[in-house]
């Protein structure tokens, strides 16, 4: 979404900020989400510190539900006639993007929400979500924008020690998607702030440490199998991988990692297994473990030919418009982690059938994104500095290239490190890019002086 114009409620300083306006799941099934998540058009001020939703009108439509909402600040002072021409163009464009057979009268009766809170609740109410599960909701976004603005450790400490109650997974759920929201604004010095926010809950709380210590089992299960497969990874090998399975997590993960391992040749070792165990107690466990196991591919088989599915559609959907740029811009926000492969297969059987023009379109759309999944050239500078043996090999490929040396570098190593810290058991990453990060500190010194 590009970033608009706008000024700060508070001190009026001019700033970019990612303001959405129109909430439409017709055209993006995650529009609820954004806007429940309470990570929507959240701004926070450089200049006098301001943090909250920036005042601007909403339309809320959901068609499955036949819900159609309209929100207007109060605090903007505008008259009913004003704020009609305001709401009206985005009412329009809800309209327009509805086939014609789906434009029902409730689109013609908008409801006004008198304030945010009660549009919110609304909203939730048609899921089925009671006014007592929003309030708390609302308590833990309360009580996150209350430690965010506490500068002192201790002073957020004994807030965290108050309030622990209501810090559980529901917490730190809503505290990951306004990282992702800040990261999505680019917004690198807020989402850092967050993220060393979000390490000292995990630390200091105790649904934080039952996180990580998930997480660790999490982690354990990618070193054993990796461990597993300096050897060769064998059926046999991972069916004992699972058989020694301390808890669900560590199973789980082995399963996200190694699906295509779990295949009719797996099944059958196992079934041998069991029928070749005399012990009543292992015959059991290996029983259970294996109607599990038979339960979850199948709903992970069921769920990606779902999310293969969409992808079609959304392919057949972007190249029936007039030209890709359009579709791409009423679609885009359907894709999925399948539809890269939906491309390719769809420009086979265009190639195959001699469709001509879809083969045109899809071959456009295929370069694109080709062109898209590119890393960016500071990523790739990174990665060619990794590359170099010691600091003055670093320093060398610096100076051929001293329009890099600046500020938002230096912060996006500082980033890159603070992101593979926290995944682990990437020390020697982690020593690399400090080395990079200390060489390009010195260049950066050196370059701020000679200016």
């Amino acid at each position: 979404m590009p970033k608009t114009q706008i000024s700060c409620p508070r001190c009026r300083t001019p700033m970019t900020a990612e303001i959405q306006q129109l909430f439409d799941l017709n055209t993006d099934p995650e529009a609820k989400q954004k806007l429940l998540s309470g990570a929507a058009n959240m701004i926070q001020c450089q200049a006098c510190g301001y943090q909250g939703l920036y005042p601007t009108p909403i339309v809320y439509h959901n068609p499955e539900k036949e819900m159609l909402l309209t929100f207007f600040p109060p605090e903007l002072g505008v008259s009913i006639n004003e704020q009609e021409k305001m709401v009206g163009p985005l009412i329009k464009r809800v309209v327009n993007d509805l086939p014609m057979e789906k434009r029902k009268a409730y689109l013609f009766q908008a409801k006004s929400m008198l304030t945010y809170q009660t549009m919110m609740e609304k909203i939730l109410e048609a899921d089925g979500v009671t006014k007592e599960m929003l309030d708390a909701q609302q308590k833990k976004l309360q009580l996150i924008q209350r430690l965010l603005s506490t500068a002192s450790t201790e002073s957020r400490k004994e807030i965290i020690k108050q309030e622990e109650a209501l810090i559980d997974e529901t917490f730190f759920g809503l505290l990951n998607r306004l990282v992702e929201a800040t990261v999505a604004q680019g917004d690198k010095q807020s989402a850092q702030q967050l993220a060393l926010f979000q390490q000292e809950l995990l630390q200091e709380t105790k649904v934080g440490q039952e996180i990580q210590e998930k997480m660790k089992s999490s982690q354990r299960a990618m070193e054993d199998l990796q461990e597993a497969a300096k050897a060769g990874l064998t059926r046999e090998k991972l069916l004992d991988l699972f058989i020694d399975a301390p808890d669900e997590i560590y199973t789980n993960t082995l399963i996200g990692m190694v699906r295509s391992g779990l295949d009719y040749e797996f099944f059958q070792i196992l079934s041998q297994k069991i029928e070749a165990t005399s012990d009543s107690e292992q015959k059991t466990k290996l029983s259970v473990l294996r109607d599990f196991l038979v339960e979850v591919t199948r709903q992970i088989d069921a769920q990606i030919q779902e999310e293969k599915k969409h992808a079609k559609e959304t392919l057949n959907k972007i190249i029936a418009e007039v030209n890709i740029e359009v579709g791409l811009e009423k679609y885009g926000n359907e894709l999925n982690d399948f539809f890269v492969e939906a491309v390719q297969e769809s420009l086979q059987e265009a190639r195959k059938e001699a469709d001509l023009e879809k083969i045109s379109k899809l071959g456009q759309l295929n370069s694109m994104i080709e062109e898209a999944s590119k890393s960016p050239a500071e990523i790739q500078f990174i990665e060619t500095l990794l590359k170099a043996p010691d600091a003055e090999s670093i320093k060398s490929l610096l100076n051929e290239k001293p329009e890099v040396i600046n500020d938002e570098f230096l912060q996006l190593l500082a980033n890159l490190i603070n992101q593979t810290e926290q995944q682990g058991n990437q020390q020697a990453l982690v020593t690399k890019l400090r080395e990079i990060q200390k060489v390009v500190t010195k260049a950066l010194m050196a370059k701020n002086l000679k200016a």
